[in-house]
């Protein structure tokens, strides 16, 4: 896996996508890849998807870290390709329930007990053979929100099955581009960059990607 960066509080690597979060995936490989004896993921990355993950290496900076995402310091954004031709850009803002035993999310039209409000900011970057190149900035981490959020618009993610994308010639479009936050140990401000391999659909908007990287 593509370590980023390393210190005795973090680590930042390049998930691949079909690896899950969670301890039987990158914490496990790695601790076996570093040699380190603690890995912490801060926060999660859906299985499907690819991109950058911020670990904790000490349970204080885990602990620092998840402060951080609490009071809203923390900041991720996404690149995606969406099957449609977005609108420009703006907010989307939904109600979501997560159905656990179908590990699926419904936007719903009102409050009940497990619903959740999700908002996020987009920019369309440009637009290609019938697809939208997207970049999300998420204020709210809930599960598959950016997934289900567009596709309940009509702009499913390029690869998305389960949220009912017609093409699926390739893995979830959807990549882990930016994050930013303070370092736990130092508070110094810190932001990490990525872009995704040169694999279809990317590659329709090598341009733009190049472009946003700037």
């Amino acid at each position: 896996m593509e370590i980023l960066y390393e210190d005795a509080s973090l680590l930042v690597c390049v998930k691949p996508a079909g690896l899950i979060s969670e301890e039987a995936g990158v914490p496990a490989l790695l601790r076996a890849q570093t040699g380190a004896a603690r890995i912490l993921p801060v926060h999660r990355l859906d299985k499907e998807a690819a991109g950058l993950m911020l670990c904790a290496k000490t349970q204080e900076a885990a602990a620092e870290l998840s402060g951080q995402i609490t009071e809203g310091c923390f900041q991720k954004e996404y690149l995606a390709v969406a099957e449609g031709c977005a609108e420009e850009g703006g907010a989307l803002y939904d109600l979501l329930f997560h159905e656990r035993t179908k590990n699926k999310t419904y936007v719903v039209s009102r409050a009940r007990r497990g619903v959740k409000q999700a908002l996020l900011h987009y920019e369309r970057l440009a637009c290609c053979e019938g697809l939208s190149l997207l970049r999300v900035r998420l204020e709210t981490g809930r599960t598959h929100q950016i997934r289900v959020q567009f596709a309940s618009r009509g702009l499913p993610l390029v690869g998305d099955g389960k949220y009912g994308a017609q093409n699926r010639r390739c893995p979830l479009a959807l990549f882990s581009c930016a994050l930013f936050f303070r370092h736990p140990k130092t508070g110094e401000a810190l932001r990490f960059d990525a872009l995704p391999e040169e694999a279809w659909p990317w590659t329709l908007f090598s341009e733009a990607l190049r472009s946003s990287a700037e």
